[in-house]
């Protein structure tokens, strides 16, 4: 048996150890990253330029939301997710397609099919399980924007097309949030940052109309290689930790415009100084605001129908067009019909197109009076593109040249559905 002495003396030693232990766990709790985030973001606290350990902390602590989980937006949400972000939200409603693969890196073939924004949690929660993901599987639309915005401290506007860029600048600068805008296709894009700590000229500032839409162009239709919407991507993620981190400020910043090339011949990267807000912008001068949230929520701003879309709906069904069914009873090697007229870009064309027809793109009959000696005005004359959009507009525009001519409903899609299933899809 110990004595009473011995007791004392070794309650006091556990007394002592507790205290120690006390002491370690206090120092722990304090600190505003765990070990394993002192080591997962060590390599990035280094760099002078960053801002250390309080540059890290104010990711942890930042909300983010990234619209569109494509091109621009997979990218970014990697290297923004591995870089520590407390909160990452995506809004997309679209799903993964196999067409994606080739540019949108965060989705991958075993999720074909799944929604775009659950896709990027599952990767971003491999990647970072430190990162909270919310995803929004909708579009952003005037009656759900503000409530999605509203709870985020920066927004990268990672969509393609101009209602959607006109809904999210109305939306954030309404709401006082910095965006980070890109855009890319084929091989070139652009980067801004617009509305920067609400003081910074916006979208509409730039352009406070929207572009005709005979010049919008997606991706679908245009084209893209991969790395140079990823580049685009990426560079948005640094533009994004450099307003999160307070690398910018309102003393530093300027607006800018950069552009990208990554076929000139070699890559370019041009940046240029944009002026400050316009005195007669409708959304961010308040003495002159005719956008307001009251209005967009109510549905009285239309997006869709002010940017307009082009109509392709040009021809008479039933006397101008033909179905691909029709088309496959045509004997083309007769002389009495001209050869069959494919109006997609050359490129698409070298891809697959079909026999006895001839590219001539829509680009160069809508814009010349110019036909080949293969086609006399006198014949029956047919015309395709790949879903019947360009081949109406086509049509129309050699009515004035051509006695008989038609276009096929649907176009090559309509043909691969419809009479030859092995006819290469690349769209």
């Amino acid at each position: 048996m110990p004595s009473k002495q011995e007791l004392l003396e070794e309650v006091a030693r556990l007394r002592a150890e507790n205290d120690l232990l006390k002491k370690k766990c206090n120092k722990i709790s304090t600190l505003p990253l765990n070990r394993e985030e002192y080591r997962r973001y060590g390599r990035q606290m280094q760099v002078p330029e960053f801002g250390g350990l309080n540059a890290q902390v104010k990711l942890k602590n930042s909300k983010l939301l990234v619209i569109g989980a494509g091109g621009l937006g997979c990218p970014a949400l990697l290297y923004l997710a591995a870089a520590g972000i407390g909160q990452i939200g995506i809004v997309d409603h679209d799903t993964v397609d196999i067409t994606n693969l080739h540019r949108q890196v965060i989705h991958d073939t075993n999720t074909v099919g799944m929604f775009k924004a659950e896709s990027a949690q599952i990767k971003i929660q491999a990647l970072n399980p430190n990162v909270k993901v919310v995803t929004y599987c909708e579009a952003l639309t005037n009656t759900n924007c503000f409530d999605i915005v509203e709870s985020y401290d920066i927004v990268l506007d990672c969509t393609d097309n101009p209602a959607s860029r006109y809904l999210i600048n109305d939306t954030c600068v309404l709401l006082g949030k910095t965006i980070v805008s890109g855009s890319g296709l084929k091989t070139e894009g652009q980067l801004s940052i617009l509305n920067f700590h609400n003081k910074g000229p916006c979208y509409r500032c730039f352009y406070p109309k929207p572009p005709p839409p005979n010049s919008v162009t997606s991706c679908s239709d245009g084209g893209v290689i991969g790395p140079c919407i990823g580049l685009l991507g990426v560079m948005m993620a640094i533009e994004a930790l450099k307003c999160l981190t307070e690398f910018y400020t309102d003393e530093n910043f300027r607006p800018f415009l950069a552009l990208y090339s990554g076929y000139s011949p070699q890559q370019k990267l041009r940046t240029f100084k944009m002026r400050g807000r316009s005195p007669t912008c409708e959304v961010c001068k308040a003495d002159c605001r005719k956008v307001t949230r009251k209005l967009i929520e109510s549905g009285k701003i239309d997006y869709e129908n002010w940017c307009g879309s082009l109509n392709y709906e040009v021809l008479d069904s039933n006397t101008e067009r033909i179905s691909a069914k029709q088309l496959a009873q045509i004997d083309f090697g007769v002389p009495t019909i001209n050869p069959l007229i494919d109006v997609r870009p050359e490129e698409q064309y070298d891809i697959a197109h079909l026999d006895h027809s001839i590219n001539i793109p829509y680009a160069q009959l809508s814009q010349t009076d110019f036909l080949p000696e293969s086609i006399d005005p006198t014949k029956p004359t047919y015309v395709i593109c790949r879903f019947g959009r360009d081949s109406q507009l086509s049509t129309k525009a050699l009515q004035n040249r051509l006695a008989n001519v038609k276009d096929v409903i649907g176009g090559l899609d309509a043909w691969q559905r419809e009479v030859d299933s092995d006819f290469p899809v690349y769209w």
